[in-house]
């Protein structure tokens, strides 16, 4: 009969364990890749220009009725179009 050996450790992670984590570490999430990607793209920032742009005049005023809903929407449309193009091609 063989019998593995452990060694205790006071709360110190195991060589493995702290492997595991550095490999989870790494994973980038390829979503949030790509949405930087395509807010780069001409159309994408046109619409987050129009987005600051309202965002500057909304907070400029100190009582005002408008939001930039619109705009967000506009910006957030043209770029999770983008990503829809490009995400799948990449995903196995």
């Amino acid at each position: 009969m063989v019998l593995d050996e452990k060694v205790i450790t006071n709360g110190e992670p195991d060589n493995e364990e702290e492997e595991e984590e550095e490999e989870e570490e790494d994973l980038v999430d390829p979503l949030e890749t790509m949405r930087e990607k395509c807010a780069e793209i001409e159309h994408c920032v046109h619409t987050q220009a129009r987005l600051e742009q309202c965002e500057t005049r909304v907070n400029a005023r100190s009582s005002t009725t408008e939001d930039c809903t619109e705009e967000l929407f506009d910006f957030l449309h043209a770029r999770d179009h983008c990503v829809a193009h490009k995400l799948f091609h990449s995903v196995k």
